[in-house]
């Protein structure tokens, strides 16, 4: 008798746990799949508080990439249903450790979710994205308005040929018209974008590629180089501000003209600071004679929001750290300390602060 039951002591151990991990199984895994969604709704980061995200587009690029994203999320959603579906299923059929697999059966099932749906809908995508590249590459509107957007290590020129008006790291566009981007690179690769207005498009040395922005409603949209091109590749951002046309027209004139007067005599003698020092020649501030090509352009400086492409705040107190060692605040870009004592450098801030 005690030979006869422990066998079968043993197996009624067996199905026991085996109808026990049956039973824990869905729950396991309903709270696998739970758990990365009440992560990721605990991640606020620069999306969740307003920043650039590519799934809030604002321009006509912009909304082709969120369509086709949207289109493969729900794609996927879709199978990572029906697999749980199917999993769960065949955890409740489950007939104890001593199941036999059955072999010759389900083939048909096979082929088609194996092969002919995936197959349909790889298809699918892909002729939905072909559509979306021809769109984004071959504009209905080409746009009259060209924007020359030039990539240096690390901050971006900007330059408008219409009228001749230079800027750095923001460019403005007006509501609702298609802008011509000219993008090209002064040393290394780095890459434009957008997310809210367009996809990424690659600064190639040695040529020019093309891309085409158009904003639909107003607003300062975050850009970043989206591939790595150095030290501070991830302070190398810059900002598209989309204004109302005649508003554009009003900026892009008064950005042609050049810097105005000083406005007193503590903003007079900045101004010589500026002529007689080595700002001179890295910066050019036209009006003056400060013709350096080495920098960013300054002669409208104090209408820009930022310093250092998007790296701190344009206020008078960052402004003179920045202009006293640069180096501190974005280690190895291009720009050496200035050796100004106090007197110098508050007169060279209050003229700067004039530049709009």
């Amino acid at each position: 008798m005690v030979a006869r039951s422990g066998p079968a002591r043993e197996r009624r151990l067996a199905r026991a746990r085996h109808r026990a991990a049956g039973r824990r199984s869905p729950l396991v895994l309903l709270v696998l799949l739970v758990l990365p969604l009440a992560a990721s709704c605990g991640e606020g980061g620069q999306g969740g508080q307003g920043g650039p995200s590519a799934l809030a587009p604002a321009g006509f690029g912009a909304r082709r990439v969120a369509g086709l994203w949207w289109l493969l999320f729900g794609i996927s959603a879709g199978v990572v249903v029906v697999v749980t579906v199917l999993l769960l299923w065949a955890l409740a059929r489950r007939r104890g450790p001593d199941v036999k697999v059955r072999t010759g059966q389900g083939n048909r099932l096979v082929v088609v979710l194996g092969v002919a749906v995936p197959a349909a809908i790889l298809t699918l995508v892909y002729a939905v994205g072909l559509r979306d590249l021809e769109a984004l590459s071959d504009p209905k509107d080409p746009g009259e308005l060209v924007v020359e957007v030039t990539g240096h290590q690390w901050w971006w020129e900007v330059r408008y040929p219409e009228n001749g008006a230079v800027t750095a790291n923001e460019i403005h566009v007006p509501v609702g018209r298609t802008v011509h981007l000219r993008l090209r690179t002064a040393d290394v690769n780095h890459s434009f974008w957008v997310p809210q207005l367009a996809p990424k498009t690659d600064l190639v040395a040695g040529r020019v590629n093309d891309m085409w922005v158009r904003a639909e409603r107003p607003g300062a949209y975050r850009g970043q180089c989206a591939e790595y091109c150095g030290t501070q590749h991830a302070r190398m951002a810059f900002e598209v501000v989309a204004q109302r046309p005649e508003e554009f027209a009003s900026w892009l004139a008064g950005q042609a003209r050049p810097a105005p007067p000083p406005a007193d005599a503590r903003a007079a003698a900045g101004r010589k600071v500026l002529e007689s020092s080595s700002c001179a020649s890295c910066h050019t501030v036209r009006g003056t004679s400060a013709a350096g090509r080495v920098g960013p352009d300054l002669t409208h400086l104090a209408g820009r929001r930022y310093l250092g492409a998007g790296t701190v705040p344009n206020t008078p107190g960052w402004l003179g750290g920045w202009i006293s060692d640069s180096q501190t605040v974005k280690p190895g870009n291009l720009m050496p300390p200035q050796p100004l004592g106090p007197v110098e450098l508050r007169a060279l801030i209050a003229y700067l602060e004039t530049l709009h």
